[in-house]
């Protein structure tokens, strides 16, 4: 059973006091009126290209090992609340002067067999050359405004806007859960590696330590890693045990500016061809470690090694093809946008031959 909450019930929000800040939405949602009223009468190309992060390759060395004794686990009775944060952009079109974008964000929790779901957006920009600085300015200012990186002051290049904002989105669910959720496991997509632009080290830093002070612990799962043993991805490299288990690395060193605030593992958690990178906050004790993963074996469901709340949330911030259409003809509706369909120049040249711009 799934029940859907939204920042106006707050009161019903089954998280601990303190209350939810609300800031940062209602800084996204007016940023996004305010680039919006600068595209009236201007006309739209069309474009359901999904924006994804792409993990740095270049931010480990590759001299490390897998220890070759996996660590077995043991399913853990022990009754605790499951929660999980996914954020995701699209981008929904062009105009002359810039890009139009949508970014959606979302997290689940279990309790007491049931999941529930808070989810914002989606939040719609039109971002340009001329207002991206504006606006990665204006959220630095309204959120990051603790942090004093100089790597991270300058705005990304537009194709980067949508990404910098999910992330920007994604953090603060995190640092809500984390200052709301009380012993807890909340579960993250990605990796706890920091000092990258859309991930700060020191937001990254205050995010865990606001969990550990609450008894939370957080494990972070990578659904992509570029990490190898010998060649082989580590999700790949595993050994002929019978799961759940977890394989644990050792020697993995990054590159500055990058920062790995968790130790890494390999998660094996069901049968099956599936493993992910898990990372879990390496100031947690490793007996608490391994047991929030035990505890997570019975508090969760898992298919193919991957917990649902995760899943969830997942699928609830994902953009489908009905909703990109929907807001394509509201953007048009309210802000009289001309709908146009530029020739896809690699089948205009090319012909059968031509895989277009997506797929080139």
């Amino acid at each position: 059973m799934i029940e859907q909450y939204t920042i106006a019930t707050t009161p019903k929000y089954n998280f601990p006091q303190p209350t939810i800040d609300t800031t940062l939405p209602k800084r996204l949602t007016q940023l996004s009126l305010n680039s919006l009223q600068q595209v009236q009468n201007n006309t739209i190309q069309l474009n359901q290209q999904q924006i994804q992060q792409i993990q740095n390759p270049d931010a480990y060395t590759q001299n490390f090992q897998l220890k070759p004794q996996p660590i077995q686990l043991k399913p853990n009775h022990e009754k605790t609340i499951v929660a999980a944060v996914d954020t995701s952009s699209i981008k929904i079109g062009e105009t002359a002067t810039g890009i139009l974008v949508a970014i959606r964000g979302a997290t689940v929790w279990k309790q007491n067999r049931k999941y529930r779901y808070l989810r914002l957006g989606p939040f719609i920009f039109h971002m340009t050359e001329e207002n991206k600085n504006q606006v990665c300015a204006a959220l630095r200012n309204t959120y990051l405004n603790t942090l004093n990186e100089p790597n991270h002051q300058s705005a990304p290049n537009l194709q980067q806007v949508p990404l910098r904002l999910a992330s920007t989105l994604e953090r603060w669910f995190q640092t809500m859960l984390t200052k709301t959720m009380a012993n807890s496991t909340i579960l993250f997509d990605g990796s706890l590696t920091s000092g990258t632009p859309d991930t700060p080290t020191a937001l990254l830093k205050e995010i865990l330590e606001n969990a550990r002070k609450r008894g939370n612990v957080v494990l972070a799962f990578s659904k992509m890693t570029t990490l190898r043993v010998n060649g082989h991805l580590i999700t790949e490299a595993l050994p002929s045990h019978e799961p759940p288990y977890l394989l644990e690395t050792y020697g993995i060193k990054t590159k500055p500016p990058t920062l790995l605030l968790g130790d890494v593992y390999v998660a094996k958690l069901t049968c099956g061809n599936c493993a992910f990178r898990l990372d879990i906050d390496k100031h947690v004790p490793n007996e608490q470690k391994i047991r929030t993963v035990e505890t997570l074996l019975t508090n969760d469901l898992l298919t193919q090694s991957y917990p649902e709340t995760l899943r969830l949330a997942h699928i609830l911030c994902t953009f489908t093809a009905n909703e990109v259409i929907a807001m394509q003809h509201f953007l048009a509706k309210r802000h009289r946008l001309r709908i146009v369909n530029r020739p896809d120049m690699h089948r205009l040249l090319f012909g059968p031959f031509g895989k277009g711009e997506n797929n080139a």
